[in-house]
C-alpha cells in the first residue's frame, strides 16, 4: 500500500525506536509485550492521515489496522477519527461497527485515547440507545475494552453529561491494572474541569477504595491543601 510506504518515510532511528517500546511497555510480560514500533511520532502519523482520509477505503484501513506494527494501526484509527466527523448517518455506523468488532487491534494505551470518544464516545452521544456496548466493554476482562469503555465517555462529559463517567468508574473502581486506575482518574478530572462540585462529591463517596493512583489522578489539579485532605483520608 502506498500509505505504508509513505509512513515508513517518517521513521526515525533505533534509539527513538527503542524509546517508543520503553514507552509503550512492550517487554515480556508488559501490558503490549511483543508490540513492533518502527519510530514515527504521531505529529508525523496526523500529517499522512490528512493527506489520506478522504480517499482511503474502510477495506484499506482495515487492512492497516491488522498490522503488526503499532504506527500502522495508530494511522488506521486516526484516519477513521477524521473520516468520522464528516461520515453520515449509514457511514458512521459502519465505522463504529469496524471499531467496535476488532478492539483486539486497538491494544495500546495511545490507540484508545486518541480514538475512542471521537468514535464510539461521538456514535453514542447521538444514539445513547445503544451505549450497553460501554457497559459489555467495562464488565470484561479485557484491558483494552475496559479502557475504550472509560475514555468514550470523554465526550459525554464535554457536554456535560456524567452519568455514565460514574457508572463505569464504579464498575472499575476495583480493577487490578494501572492503565486502568489512570484512564479513570483522568476522566474524573475532566469532569471536575466542567464541574468541581459533580467530581467532589462522587470523590467523597469513593475515594477511600479508589486505587491510589486512580486517586492521585483525579485530584491532579485540586488545591493542595484540598489534595492532601484526600490523599491523607481527612474528608
Amino acid at each position: 500500500m502506498k500509505i505504508k510506504n509513505e509512513l515508513k518515510k517518517y521513521a526515525k532511528s533505533d534509539a527513538i525506536e527503542e524509546k517508543f517500546a520503553y514507552f509503550h511497555k512492550t517487554g515480556k510480560g508488559q501490558y503490549a509485550q511483543d508490540d513492533i514500533f518502527i519510530g514515527v511520532t504521531v505529529p508525523d502519523i496526523r500529517k499522512i492521515a490528512n493527506e489520506y482520509y478522504k480517499t482511503i477505503s474502510l477495506e484499506e484501513i482495515k487492512e492497516l489496522l491488522y498490522s503488526k506494527y503499532h504506527e500502522e494501526r495508530l494511522l488506521a484509527l486516526i484516519i477513521l477519527t477524521y473520516k468520522m466527523k464528516k461520515a453520515k448517518e449509514d457511514e458512521q455506523e459502519k465505522i463504529v461497527n469496524l471499531y467496535v468488532n476488532n478492539t483486539q487491534y486497538i491494544n495500546g494505551w495511545d490507540l484508545v485515547d486518541l480514538s475512542a470518544h471521537y468514535i464510539l464516545g461521538k456514535y453514542l452521544l447521538e444514539h445513547e440507545d445503544k451505549k450497553d456496548i460501554l457497559y459489555k466493554f467495562a464488565n470484561s476482562n479485557d484491558l483494552w475494552k475496559q479502557r475504550i469503555s472509560i475514555v468514550s465517555t470523554w465526550m459525554f462529559i464535554r457536554e456535560g453529561k456524567y452519568e455514565d463517567t460514574f457508572k463505569i468508574a464504579e464498575i472499575l473502581l476495583n480493577n487490578k491494572q494501572d492503565l486502568i486506575h489512570k484512564s479513570v482518574g483522568w476522566m474524573l478530572r475532566e469532569v471536575g474541569k466542567k464541574d468541581f462540585d459533580v467530581e467532589y462529591n462522587f470523590l467523597v463517596k469513593h475515594y477511600k477504595e479508589m486505587p491510589r493512583t486512580m486517586l492521585r489522578y483525579s485530584i491532579e489539579r485540586f488545591d493542595e491543601d484540598l489534595r492532601q485532605d484526600f490523599l491523607k483520608g481527612r474528608i
